[in-house]
């Protein structure tokens, strides 16, 4: 299951790097960016009141809360460069620059939360390196 949902989020992630790149044109990036973050915690919101989740908020550990609000804060000023990147360079140079991400996400998984990295997870991201320097 989670491949799937693994595979509607890329899916959504390439439409809202077109979509974005759209609707920026002539518009502050930092105002198309604070539009759509309020579309998104209002589907956030909505998510979590239709799925009965809002009533954990109260019992959520402090150790949980501090990481969630730290990431929070690592995916606002993702979302920022993104789209100062998004309205100054072209969207198939920016999108393959930001799937580093990857790359980087697996690097510090292994350094952070000890996950192994295979001699295949090795070789894709060496691959995904490669396709990066081919793209650009």
């Amino acid at each position: 299951m989670w491949l799937l949902y693994a595979g509607l989020a890329a899916l959504f992630a390439a439409l809202t790097a077109i979509l974005a790149k759209a609707g920026l044109e002539g518009v502050n990036p930092n105002l198309a960016l604070a539009l759509r973050t309020t579309v998104v915690l209002a589907l956030a919101w909505l998510a979590a009141f239709l799925s009965g989740a809002q009533r954990e908020f109260l019992i959520l550990d402090r150790r949980a809360l501090i990481f969630l609000v730290m990431s929070g804060l690592a995916t606002g000023f993702s979302w920022l460069f993104y789209f100062q990147a998004l309205k100054h360079g072209p969207v198939s140079k920016v999108a393959p620059v930001d799937k580093l991400s990857v790359v980087l996400t697996i690097i510090l998984a292994a350094i952070f939360l000890g996950e192994q990295v295979s001699q295949k997870t090795a070789l894709g991201c060496g691959l995904l390196l490669a396709g990066l320097w081919v793209l650009l």
